[in-house]
């Protein structure tokens, strides 16, 4: 018996068109001290996940998500190594909370999008205090480049949070 290969209209959407998250991931055009924000999205196994949107909303230097000036949001697509980027600047501290990016994640097939929170530290923050596998949460740094790795399931799972 051969085996089926599933179509478009046997598979979960939603589906992304590759331009749907083109030109989207340079929050910092025009601003001094901009960091990378790279990472892989990988399934259980490792296997790298093509056309991935990552959607990522942050503060200000300043703390502030409010400033007319920097919109804080971005969007990028995976490669076929299931690599992002985003260019960004680092955000300030928000009342109460250490630096940190917030991560919404859309995938064919995903029942629901997901969202987590990259952190640039250890530093006391309340998502940080709660959350048992907080090194998942904690970029790494190489000079002005975060990578931060986002694993979809299995004992490595990123830590994702409901709405």
């Amino acid at each position: 018996m051969s085996k089926l290969i599933p179509t478009a209209e046997m598979t979960l959407g939603p589906f992304f068109p590759r331009e749907f998250a083109q030109d989207a991931n340079d929050l910092a055009a025009g601003a001094a001290g901009a960091i990378e924000i790279t990472g892989r999205v990988t399934e259980l196994d490792g296997k790298p996940l093509d056309n991935v949107i990552l959607e990522i909303w942050q503060a200000d230097a300043a703390g502030r998500f409010d400033n007319p000036a920097f919109s804080g949001w971005g969007r990028a697509p995976t490669d076929a190594q299931g690599v992002y980027r985003f260019r960004t600047i680092l955000p300030g501290a928000a009342a109460g909370r250490a630096p940190h990016v917030n991560f919404l994640i859309l995938y064919s097939g995903l029942m629901r999008q997901l969202q987590t929170a990259m952190f640039f530290s250890a530093a006391p923050d309340p998502v940080l205090d709660v959350v048992k596998a907080k090194d998942r949460l904690i970029a790494r740094q190489s000079g002005n480049t975060y990578t931060f790795d986002i694993r979809l399931r299995g004992g490595d799972e990123t830590p994702f949070f409901d709405d």
